[in-house]
């Protein structure tokens, strides 16, 4: 059997960089997925939240995108995952990074790379963002519509499904659905992650 080493071996391990090079077409943006909203160009910075987005490369190409940002302030299945309160989430959030996009793009075609690059990410994300923002990630988190998605290479990847949105959005004053409720998937990066973020 063609171990996961040998099997990317034959395309070139991929290499992940932070950050698109200056004045390339955003290869998530060329490709978006339907009804997505746009993302800002890779390297910006949004005004509201910290970003930080990647390009995956292989024999000269790139051959997937992830885009990372600031968590939500309320998630009712990571917050009782993590057992904090509202204020040590108030303090402590910023600890969090949230996977707003992971695109492979189409013309890829290697067994298992999708689980493979979240591992490598799952490696490097808190000291990047240490570098970046200038303090660490203890937890990621990512979003699954389950109509549309099973989330198989984040569950091959270690992360685990910490509950259901609500379907009402951050702005929501209706107490009614309004949107299609996702899963919640979230992955520890760090053995002491609940001890750093439930800290007062």
């Amino acid at each position: 059997m063609e171990t996961g080493q040998r099997r990317f071996a034959r395309y070139g391990l991929p290499r992940l960089v932070a950050h698109a090079a200056p004045g390339r077409r955003d290869p998530i943006t060329a490709h978006p997925l339907p009804n997505a909203q746009p993302l800002c160009p890779a390297g910006n910075s949004r005004t509201d939240a910290d970003r930080h987005e990647y390009l995956a490369w292989a024999q000269g190409r790139p051959i997937a995108c992830l885009a990372w940002s600031s968590a939500p302030r309320h998630l009712g299945g990571r917050d009782r995952y993590i057992g904090w309160n509202a204020e040590a989430r108030r303090r402590n959030i910023r600890f969090i990074a949230y996977n707003t996009r992971f695109l492979i793009l189409p013309w890829v075609r290697v067994p298992h790379l999708a689980s493979h690059l979240l591992g490598r990410m799952a490696a490097i994300l808190s000291d990047d963002w240490r570098r970046m923002y200038r303090h660490p990630i203890y937890f990621a988190e990512t979003f699954i519509d389950p109509s549309r998605f099973r989330g198989t290479c984040y569950r091959a990847a270690n992360w685990q499904l910490l509950g259901l949105t609500t379907g009402r959005g951050k702005n929501d004053q209706t107490n009614k659905p309004n949107r299609p409720i996702k899963e919640i998937l979230g992955l520890p990066l760090t053995p002491r992650f609940r001890e750093y973020l439930t800290q007062l």
